[in-house]
């Protein structure tokens, strides 16, 4: 599943979905990135943020987060 996003995101409700993110940043920077990838390798730190567990979900709007780069998708 190929989803086009104005941020990076990690959503409960997409894991298991196979999704493909791709999101464009405020400094008209593109990243593509497999959701399932990021989660499994840090799934661990998200279930332990208060904002996964409060929404269900982690954003950045900025960047493409450290821990996430090695799974981008070209």
């Amino acid at each position: 599943m190929q989803i086009t996003k104005s941020r990076f995101v990690i959503s409960k409700t997409l894991i298991g979905q196979s999704a493909i993110i791709t999101f464009t940043n405020k400094k008209n920077e593109t990243y593509t990135y497999d959701h399932d990838a990021v989660y499994s390798a840090n799934q661990e730190r998200f279930e332990t943020m208060e904002c996964f567990q409060k929404y269900g979900s982690y954003t950045n709007s900025s960047n493409l987060p450290t821990f996430a780069r090695e799974y981008q998708v070209k």
